[in-house]
């Protein structure tokens, strides 16, 4: 055993660090976290200050039993997780579990894993740093708090299995209150009317807007008539010279935007990628919010700059960083090598090096120099006037490189430039154009946005936007989706010599892919928690309980106390909450009444989803329940929707001697026929099915059932041959098995395909044992009593 042990987070990491540093050290990995609060327990001690309870899970004993192991055998043991408050309190977790002692645990801290860095942090340990640990806890407690003591009223009156989380609230109120916007939002026509002219003596075409929009109908045709008499003639000319700065270098929440609008990540998929590239040396740490780069690094994009593109290019800045909280005493996110342009790995790392190595030189470079030109373009016998712009780029400096996108619009606009004008020189229309518009509803949050939206209101940190943003799509509260919007007829009215022409033309509004949508429960959910715990779900306290934490972080504040004051306040009104008697099921709406039966037709959220209820628990028959289509609401639904969806099921008639329903379930509308399932394609209504239809769709699904079979064996009922997504494979006992490359899958025989099974099966079972004995490496422990704060701790 080497005299040194250092213990980090990831495997990835220790294996790129392990590299760096001789036979003297060994390198492990702590796989995060070795203990933590119980999954499924409270495990806060509320009477003792709000102790945590912590354990080692189960699959990590053996991981811990390690290094435990290790660090024994070892005269000095390095904890080198990362430098913020979660990578402090995973050393913090190591030297209480692990027993390890001032005189030979050192505390070394990198932001990016190269050899000069290792070397350097090595030179300058220091001790572990309670106030982060602390700061840590507090916010693990809290949100323990927050989700044990709330969840529990939800399943009480909303419905079991939903869960209520301090900063997961805070972004689902956020996408609810857009979605409200969005539908009490009365959309306004107006007219905008543009012209094509062309400049007295000239051959060349300019682009002309009128600067003010026209409210109705008949003021863009009084306009129009005008136009036809008018004397068109060059005002004011502004020729004026415009800078262009880059943008600053990534921190963790620009870089989730950018990526998210210039490669279409996902949050999550950005920091899992960014994470690998971070272990394999090639970035700097991916968690920060500063804007800072080191004077290494400068002077090495200067270099880069200067050589492959001249020193005009350059320009040396010093960003700071002015974002709320900013806790971390990182670097910006940055290529840790600036001469390494392209990299080695998956599509999606080389994606992201790219954008990450292209913002940061920008950043070093020169203003983009343009010159902008505004015409006035007056029209003799109306008020208003017409303008043209134009832009030329005199010198691109940082735009050569790299252009910022916008939530807006992930493309810059084309640069066009204006012919030669002069005051007074006359212009004639080619065309006058009005074209009715529409005022636009607002839109709806992406990933990005929402990201730059929590960190603009100071909720929550770079570490917690990807993990808040999958929680809230997995608890069901928000979904990925489309909305198909709806077709709207617009009006286009064209002067064109002397006559107007009118045309009526249609498009498609409201349509947008890849929005976050609020689902039925979680707006139910959301309406609950405003009106009953408004303080959770208030912006500016989730803002102000972050700074509690950077209070804490920094010494300033005692981390249970504030706790404390917390939960004096939050328990009463648990409690008070968790005991009312509400007349009706929290978001459930009365809808009227059945016209046949005089019964009231209600819809609300069940045990698995929204569905109408037509009855009520008090008659002498039971209700009846059925569920809502995907693309229906319970806060938009009508009566008459709602008892459409008790049409079902439909029996359309017999299909070889057997009867053929239509029905909703679940997961959609489908056909029964003899004991099988088809589900109804989405451009069929499950109303209107014809029998021929279903008949069409059951015979459909039967030829695609027969084409997946290609062998099957009377000796072995449950050995087959089938043909998958990925190509023909064999099934055994719902276990694959992949066929050799070479083997016609047609012409198997019985031995054939026992043997191919049989092969794989020792092959799998082989590696299972080779991953059992590597699993001794990876997995941690737990002592049966929680661990608690040693004093020993903050010398270390």
């Amino acid at each position: 055993m080497p005299d040194n042990l250092v213990i980090v987070e990831s495997p990835a990491k220790a294996k790129t660090i392990q590299k760096f540093l001789g036979n003297d050290y060994k390198v492990m990995s702590s796989y995060g976290h070795i203990r933590d609060l119980h999954k499924k327990d409270f495990s806060i001690d509320i009477d003792n200050g709000f102790e945590p309870i912590y354990e080692i899970p189960s699959d990590k004993k053996a991981l811990v039993a390690d290094l435990k192991k290790a660090a024994k055998q070892a005269k000095t043991v390095w904890l080198a997780s990362d430098e913020d408050r979660e990578g402090e309190a995973i050393s913090w977790h190591l030297y209480e579990v692990l027993g390890l002692k001032p005189e030979n645990t050192k505390r070394i801290v990198f932001h990016e894993i190269t050899k000069p860095a290792i070397v350097e942090a090595i030179k300058h340990p220091r001790a572990i740093d309670i106030n982060l640990v602390n700061a840590q806890q507090a916010r693990r407690v809290l949100d323990r708090i927050v989700g044990f003591e709330l969840s529990p009223v939800l399943w009480k009156k909303i419905k079991p299995a939903l869960s209520a989380g301090r900063v997961q609230s805070v972004a689902v109120r956020l996408i609810a209150e857009r979605e409200k916007e969005i539908r009490n939002f009365k959309s306004e026509p107006y007219y905008r009317v543009t012209s094509t002219m062309q400049p007295e003596g000239s051959q060349a075409s300019v682009a002309a807007e009128l600067n003010t929009r026209l409210k109705t109908h008949d003021q863009a045709v009084a306009f129009l008539k005008a136009c036809r008499t008018a004397r068109f003639t060059v005002g004011a000319v502004t020729v004026k010279p415009v800078k262009k700065s880059p943008a600053p270098p990534f921190t963790t929440s620009t870089l989730q935007q950018e990526a998210a609008r210039k490669l279409g990540f996902s949050v999550s998929q950005t920091m899992r990628v960014a994470q690998s590239l971070y272990e394999s040396g090639l970035i700097t740490y991916m968690r920060t919010d500063s804007l800072n780069l080191s004077n290494l690094a400068l002077g090495a994009i200067g270099n880069e700059i200067e050589t492959t593109l001249g020193k005009q290019y350059l320009k040396i800045r010093k960003y700071h960083t002015t974002s709320k909280g900013a806790q971390e005493a990182h670097e910006a996110i940055r290529p840790t090598a600036i001469a390494h342009r392209d990299i080695e790995g998956t599509a999606q790392e080389k994606k992201l090096y790219n954008l990450i190595w292209k913002r940061t030189i920008a950043s070093q470079m020169a203003d983009a120099e343009l010159e902008r030109t505004t015409v006035d373009i007056a029209v003799s016998n109306r008020p208003e006037h017409f303008t043209a712009t134009g832009e030329v780029i005199n010198f691109d400096g940082f735009l050569k490189v790299y252009i910022e996108s916008t939530d807006a619009d992930a493309t810059p606009a084309d640069m066009h430039t204006l012919p030669p004008m002069t005051t007074g020189k006359g212009m004639m229309a080619r065309d006058v154009t009005a074209t009715q518009r529409f005022t636009q509803q607002p839109a709806r949050y992406t990933e990005a946005s929402l990201v730059r939206t929590l960190e603009e209101l100071g909720i929550g940190r770079p570490s917690t936007y990807a993990p808040t943003i999958s929680t809230i799509q997995a608890r069901g509260y928000v979904e990925k989706g489309e909305s198909k919007g709806t077709k709207r007829d617009y009006e286009v009215m064209m002067l064109a010599g002397d006559k107007i022409e009118t045309t009526r033309k249609s498009e498609l509004t409201g349509a947008e892919k890849g929005k976050l949508l609020p689902t039925d429960v979680g707006m139910v959910v959301n309406d609950f928690l405003m009106q009953y715990f408004p303080s959770i779900l208030d912006y500016n306290f989730t803002a102000k309980v972050e700074n509690e934490f950077d209070e804490i972080a920094e010494g300033k504040e005692v981390w249970n106390n504030e706790i404390g004051k917390f939960y004096k306040k939050f328990h009463p009104d648990i409690e008070k909450v968790s005991a009312l008697r509400l007349e009706h099921k929290v978001g459930e709406r009365v809808l009227g009444n059945d016209p046949k039966t005089g019964k009231p037709v209600s819809v609300k959220i069940g045990r698995f989803g929204p569905v109408v209820q037509l009855g009520s628990k008090d008659d002498d028959e039971k209700p009846q329940f059925a569920s809502l289509q995907k693309d229906q609401s319970i806060e938009t639904i009508t009566l008459a929707d709602a008892l459409k969806l008790f049409e079902m099921p439909r029996n359309l008639g017999k299909f070889e001697d057997a009867d053929v329903t239509v029905a909703i379930g679940r997961f959609g509308p489908y056909v029964k026929h003899n004991g099988k399932f088809v589900s109804i394609p989405k451009t069929m209504s499950p109303q209107s099915i014809t029998l021929d239809e279903a008949c069409r769709l059951i015979v459909d699904k039967r030829e695609s059932e027969a084409k997946k079979v290609i062998a099957t064996f009377a000796e072995e009922p449950e050995l087959q041959v089938l043909n998958g997504r990925y190509g023909p494979y064999i099934s055994y006992k719902k276990q694959n098995f992949k066929i050799p490359k070479g083997k016609d899958a047609a012409q198997l025989t019985l031995a054939d395909v026992r043997a191919i099974v049989a092969d794989e099966s020792n092959a799998t079972k082989s590696s299972a044992r080779r991953a059992a004995r590597a699993a001794a490496t990876k997995k941690p422990a737990a002592t049966k009593k929680p661990a608690t704060r040693k004093k020993k701790a903050a010398k270390a």
